[in-house]
């Protein structure tokens, strides 16, 4: 593996901080708390100009044709900026579970109008507390005139609120599949969950006999929704490595300001040792990401263990980075007029998402068990 990135990639990360440094101000991130759909359209509009949502997808699908390493460059700025909006549940879920299942009729009329910003998608997993994984979907979808029914709920939608169409993890025939369904179809509710970080919106989405057309299955089979887990894990290790980052500086620069004893508390040990043990966490949040998301986009045969791996170290990285600049910043940080409270919020959400470390541990050692020699 390169460790480094490539010219075109650097090239993409200065223009992604240049752009969302000026078009999403924290501002902007703190305004989207009180929009129910947490989509800022003009932003919206400024990355689909700018070919973000089709980054990944291929051109004859209307997308730029780079690779899964790109986009985690992408979104590592996306996190480091606290993005809002459905950037990630698009393209990085829904649209990947289409692009990585769906047959090629079925990538003509999703993709292109997901690339060009047109509509946005959110992926439909979770049924219980704490299950990311495939024994935990229940959700069944029944066969009948024309097509199948849908009975149940998911909870904790990421992004629902915003969202055209959703990618439905459930049951056929007792067989994992993978489904796309317009929001709109009759018998399809939603009710809006509060999350620790309010700048991302979820819901609760009820499936009361919802019906999918026989061509809205995308995939059968749990072999089709490994590869979408392993990429969704990384993608949100990407997010969080730029929060991890960034919280980081937000440190450094309050302890070259704040002064006690008549000196920056940035000149104390206690302070100097915390915020190097940060950047230590930081850069090995950032070799655990970037090896993940080279794995992948090569096909390693340690594609998944890299990706648990990842998941695991990163998620309880940032939280504790941010926990840390919570503590650098004192009683201030976590006050509404600092912003490193944002990033402990977004810490402790993604902490979660797609299992905790525990859980991302324990993958790890089946993996490692059931490894090749």
């Amino acid at each position: 593996m390169d460790v480094r990135l490539s010219e075109e990639q650097e090239l993409l990360r200065a223009s992604a901080r240049e752009i969302l440094t000026r078009e999403c101000p924290m501002a902007l991130v703190r305004a989207m708390i009180d929009d129910s759909r947490g989509l800022p359209d003009e932003l919206w509009k400024k990355m689909a100009e700018l070919g973000w949502m089709g980054l990944p997808f291929s051109r004859s699908h209307d997308g730029a044709g780079l690779g899964f390493l790109d986009l985690v460059v992408l979104l590592e700025e996306m996190g480091r900026a606290l993005v809002p909006g459905p950037f990630f549940s698009s393209v990085a879920l829904a649209g990947a579970a289409v692009d990585l299942a769906g047959d090629e009729s079925q990538k003509r009329a999703l993709l292109p109008p997901l690339a060009r910003g047109e509509r946005r998608a959110a992926l439909a997993l979770v049924e219980e507390p704490e299950r990311w994984d495939a024994d935990g979907v229940r959700l069944e979808a029944r066969r009948s005139a024309g097509g199948l029914r849908l009975g149940g709920a998911k909870r904790f939608v990421l992004d629902a609120p915003s969202a055209d169409w959703l990618v439905v993890v459930t049951r056929l025939e007792g067989e994992l599949a993978l489904l796309a369904i317009d929001v709109r179809t009759p018998g399809v509710t939603q009710t809006p969950t509060a999350l620790v970080d309010a700048t991302r919106k979820a819901a609760r989405v009820s499936f009361d006999g919802a019906a999918v057309p026989a061509d809205g299955v995308l995939a059968r089979g749990a072999e089709s929704f490994a590869p979408l887990l392993d990429r969704a894990k990384v993608a949100l290790c990407a997010e969080m490595l730029g929060g991890a980052q960034r919280a980081l500086e937000l440190s450094i620069a309050y302890a070259r300001t704040r002064e006690q004893f008549g000196q920056p508390i940035g000149s104390f040990q206690a302070i100097q040792h915390r915020l190097a043990d940060m950047l230590v966490a930081v850069e090995g949040a950032r070799s655990a990401t970037w090896y993940a998301a080279w794995a992948i986009e090569r096909g390693e045969p340690d594609a998944h263990l890299a990706a648990c791996m990842a998941k695991a170290y990163v998620s309880e990285a940032y939280a504790r980075i941010a926990g840390d600049a919570i503590q650098i910043h004192g009683g201030l940080g976590f006050t509404w007029e600092q912003d490193v409270q944002l990033y402990y919020k977004r810490a402790k959400l993604c902490e979660r998402l797609f299992g905790d470390g525990t859980a991302n541990r324990e993958l790890v050692a089946r993996a490692a068990i059931d490894r090749p020699g």
